[in-house]
């Protein structure tokens, strides 16, 4: 049996059906109505304090360079900071500002020292991984150093909870301003090269799924899934 307000909302679309079938121009002012019905205004605007999601089109729009006039502009030094508290927020390595919703072309990084104790140590060495104090690039460009090939697996908070093996260059330099507009060069390697590969490509509309091994692409939490019966949740916020 319907509910009251359902029977209510059903006779206001009958109504305003009537009322703009009429013509083309009522018709198109009835579906601008019903769609407010479950589709209301956005109210949460960029830049966001998550992550943007895999479908969401900045992802796969090739950033635009921040104007050297603009560099040091409050919106870019709030831009800086929003990322900064969105990479600290979510405990991350890295991010770029499409996944904050920005398409500009800046990226932050930063691999604690406490991240060694989370970590096996076979695997920290395997991996390649050193500290890398915060550092943020506008409109940075990166350079292959060592073409040297390492696979391992790489996750991306735009593509939560599932990782995947994925090839990059073991050796990078990376240059562009510092968030006080600040010329400077980074000569990375291993995992922090890894890093500035990963956020490079999300400034050029890439994913790491563009460049993984198919066969590895997996949930990141499969096996609870088994163990709770499936009930359990990715949390897109923090």
């Amino acid at each position: 049996m319907l509910h009251k307000q359902q029977v209510n909302l059903a006779k206001q679309i009958l109504l305003h059906h009537r009322t703009f079938a009429t013509s083309s121009a009522s018709a198109q002012s009835f579906r601008k109505w019903y769609q407010q019905l479950w589709a209301p205004e956005r109210t949460n605007l960029p830049p966001y304090s998550h992550f943007t999601q895999i479908g969401d089109p900045v992802l796969r729009q090739k950033a635009a360079p921040v104007p050297q006039e603009h560099i040091l502009s409050p919106e870019v030094e709030a831009i800086v900071e929003k990322m900064v508290r969105v990479l600290r927020k979510y405990d991350c390595v890295g991010i770029a500002a499409p996944q904050i919703g920005v398409s500009l072309r800046i990226i932050a990084m930063e691999f604690k020292g406490s991240i060694r104790k989370e970590l096996p140590e076979a695997v920290y060495q395997a991996r390649q991984m050193t500290e890398l104090p915060l550092t943020v690039f506008i409109n940075p460009v990166l350079t292959v150093t060592n073409y040297t090939k390492l696979k391992h697996p790489e996750g991306c908070m735009s593509v939560r909870g599932f990782s995947a093996d994925v090839e990059r260059f073991e050796g990078v330099s990376i240059s562009g301003s510092n968030g006080n507009g600040v010329q400077n060069e980074l000569e990375l390697s291993g995992w922090n090269a890894r890093i500035a590969q990963h956020e490079m490509d999300h400034l050029d509309g890439k994913l790491y799924t563009d460049h993984m091994d198919r066969s590895t692409f997996a949930c990141t939490c499969w096996e609870a899934v088994n163990t709770k019966s499936g009930r359990v949740e990715i949390p897109f916020y923090k």
